[in-house]
């Protein structure tokens, strides 16, 4: 099976990519004999614009990978591509905050937002058209309702938000919300950041194309995806941007809820991503979901105090920078919101997981100390990464 991976030499992308090529491998028998598996042929797709992507190019093709440098935004060389099986389409800016800040007067960031992540799904979809390709869309959970996420009362309790069921419950007024977390029939209506209405445009359009020219079509909304390796920033990738400045003593922030940290997400590694897209790619859609969460849910759900706290038992306190709290390095604390803050998402994967037979295999502690081990073991990766500024 020929797999192509858009955002190859991104981080999820070549999680996923390492993933599919490890399957390669014979797998032997005691008797000696080889088993059967499932063999991949891997084409990664990068325009190497992300701060680190760089460095995945050349281990990617010494693990057999092959790796074409090239920009989805160009639709003639969209239609160069390789034929393929099934796209896998990774590529995207992340940020929920993208978009927001011209970076030039001649330059519209809005602009070039849109281009990069609905027109290159646009032309990725006439590719499978083109090809009888099917699709895998790694989307967000940034596709719900920020308004509506608002809207759910909470209690604060040691600087962690957490749902206030009984309200939640005694009220039902609001839709597509359990103590499992955020399901698929949460509300999807405006404001969700720019950056989450070209995914969920992305969506739309692919279900369309999916409909008319018949090719087959998953949708996977994803919370935080981390692991070891992941280029992180402020807007994106926070577990390893937050561990790799508190480690080397760079200056943090708490924006907005007052500055508590309480804010709350989950988290997944994209080799449970990958195994899932794998169970995907080799079953029929017909009695399946196309739409689902594929997330770690409440088991992995955390605040950012919480992770604060997790670096202070693992390297100690460090000392604290001048006009900060006290309670970290150069930590601060920012009552003043940034746009599209959203106090609490944490997926509810339920529907993957019935459906499929599903579970994340890596658990919060599990995720979090391969980060923590990467970063004692890379002190120059935010330089390379682009977390610094």
């Amino acid at each position: 099976m020929h797999v192509l991976i858009t955002g190859g030499c991104g981080f999820v992308g070549s999680c996923l990519a390492k993933f599919f090529l490890s399957q390669n491998k014979d797998r032997t028998s005691s008797l000696g004999k080889s088993k059967t598996s499932n063999s991949y042929r891997v084409t990664l797709v990068d325009n190497l614009m992300r701060s680190g992507s760089q460095t995945n190019q050349a281990p990617l093709e010494s693990l057999g990978a092959e790796v074409l440098v090239g920009d989805l935004r160009d639709r003639a060389w969209v239609e160069t591509l390789p034929k393929c099986d099934w796209v896998i389409d990774c590529a995207a800016n992340p940020s929920v905050l993208a978009g927001l800040e011209d970076l030039s007067p001649n330059q519209s960031s809005s602009q070039l937002l849109v281009d990069h992540n609905l027109g290159g799904t646009v032309h990725l979809l006439e590719y499978c058209k083109k090809h009888s390709a099917g699709m895998v869309l790694v989307s967000s959970s940034r596709v719900y309702s920020i308004e509506q996420l608002c809207k759910i009362p909470f209690d604060l309790h040691d600087a962690k938000l957490s749902i206030d069921w009984d309200t939640v419950e005694a009220s039902k007024t609001i839709a597509g919300v359990s103590r499992r977390g955020i399901n698929e029939n949460f509300s999807i209506e405006p404001p969700l950041s720019l950056y989450g209405a070209t995914k969920l445009a992305s969506e739309w359009l692919a279900k369309e194309y999916s409909k008319a020219f018949g090719f087959r079509l998953w949708i996977n909304r994803c919370g935080i995806l981390a692991g070891a390796g992941q280029f992180g920033k402020a807007d994106q990738g926070i577990i390893t941007y937050w561990m790799h400045r508190y480690l080397y003593g760079h200056r943090l922030a708490f924006i907005g809820l007052h500055g508590t940290g309480a804010q709350v997400r989950d988290c997944m590694h994209p080799e449970d991503l990958a195994r899932f897209i794998e169970l995907q790619i080799h079953s029929r859609p017909s009695d399946k979901p196309t739409t689902v969460n594929v997330s770690g849910g409440m088991n992995s759900a955390f605040s950012l105090m919480e992770l604060h706290r997790w670096c202070e038992e693992r390297w100690g306190k460090k000392p604290s920078g001048k006009g900060s709290s006290g309670t970290g390095p150069n930590l601060e604390r920012v009552e003043q919101p940034r746009p599209y803050d959203a106090p609490w998402i944490v997926l509810d994967s339920e529907l993957a997981q019935k459906t499929w037979g599903w579970i994340p295999q890596r658990n919060r502690s599990l995720i979090w100390q391969e980060i923590a081990e990467h970063a004692e073991e890379n002190p120059q990766w935010l330089q390379i990464s682009g977390g610094l500024g």
